[in-house]
């Protein structure tokens, strides 16, 4: 491929791609952004064929990275897959984190408060793929160190539940207590704010309209809407906190349903190298498929990481099977040593 022909396919792709974000946009003004890119990057592309040299004969089909994006986005929709768009070199996702203009503008809503602040970079997929890479490697590395250590095959299947739960059961442990935490230091920091703005109105008004005035806004039409903000309690709380305190409550996610997601994502990487010696498949047997089954699931989840690092999926997933692979070996050595040592 040419570097004619290869930016010709680059502007393809990424018209293609950003047709499919539009599709999926619901914001009517987001999604006119997306297409005027789609049109933008098709114009380039035409300047690429038009080339003499551009070497651009075959029909257009987008890659198998680019196609997974697209039905991801009929999934999850395009905010949450911002960094896997932001991989795949598109433009114009900065509307889902930030507002177009520079500095701290004054909402012209309560519905706009705190946009600024909101961040949705597709973080519950990126936990499960990770999730299920920490399963899949920690209980494959454990099987083959007790299979290392010589002792009877009936042993590897509850030693490797017993690495599934311990290995579950600790990240969503983990997970809850993190989560569990920040819950508490924003409820602790909230209900002080409530009782200061219940007490103390003016001056907690007074303070927002000084903050947006130190950010650019003229003092009166900051005191104006600050008053309008406080107008409605509830607001105001979350305007103060956001501000003042730099609390985002949006930002805060269920302490059990971040557990449960933890245990499940783990659990399901976890899972797939016993599932061998869950049907009862000979020893042998059962470690070679378990090897087998464990390196073709790490290739899958080295492929996936690669939707948010933009490398090359084929060199992503090997080198995933690699690593995997040498957790593993090093295990299998480790138990060697420790059944020699207590043979």
């Amino acid at each position: 491929m040419t570097a004619r022909h290869e930016s010709w396919f680059h502007e393809r792709e990424s018209a293609w791609l950003y047709r499919r974000v539009a599709e999926h946009e619901p914001d009517p003004r987001k999604q006119q952004l997306f297409i005027s890119l789609a049109e933008a990057a098709e114009r380039q592309a035409e300047r690429w064929s038009a080339h003499p040299d551009s070497a651009v004969g075959e029909a257009f089909v987008p890659t198998l990275r680019a196609r997974l994006i697209g039905r991801l986005l009929r999934w999850i929709g395009p905010r949450s897959l911002r960094p896997a768009l932001t991989a795949m070199k598109l433009r114009g996702l900065s509307v889902y984190d930030a507002p177009p203009l520079p500095g701290h503008p004054m909402p012209t809503s309560v519905e706009q408060i705190g946009l600024r602040h909101r961040r949705v970079s597709g973080s519950n997929l990126r936990a499960a793929i990770f999730g299920v890479n920490d399963g899949l490697v920690s209980n494959t590395s454990l099987i083959m160190g007790v299979a290392g250590t010589g002792v009877a095959g009936a042993l590897i299947l509850p030693a490797g539940v017993a690495g599934l739960l311990a290995g579950a059961l600790s990240m969503a442990a983990g997970e809850y207590v993190s989560v569990r935490s920040q819950r508490e230091m924003y409820e602790y920091q909230i209900g002080l704010e409530r009782d200061e703005l219940a007490e103390y109105p003016e001056e907690e008004a007074e303070e927002l309209a000084l903050i947006y005035h130190a950010r650019g806004m003229e003092l009166e039409r900051a005191r104006e809407a600050s008053k309008q903000i406080m107008s409605q309690p509830e607001q105001a709380l979350q305007a103060l906190a956001r501000e003042e305190l730099g609390l985002n409550p949006d930002d805060l996610a269920s302490p059990w349903g971040a557990a449960i997601f933890s245990f499940l994502a783990f659990a399901a990487g976890a899972v797939l190298p016993l599932i061998p010696f869950l049907l009862r498949v000979p020893d042998d047997r059962g470690l070679v498929i378990a090897g087998a089954t464990s390196a073709a699931a790490m290739f899958g989840v080295g492929m996936a990481i690669s939707l948010f690092t933009g490398r090359n999926a084929w060199r992503s997933g090997a080198r995933m099977v690699l690593i995997g692979a040498g957790a593993a070996l090093v295990t299998w050595l480790i138990g060697r040593a420790l059944g020699v040592m207590t043979s």
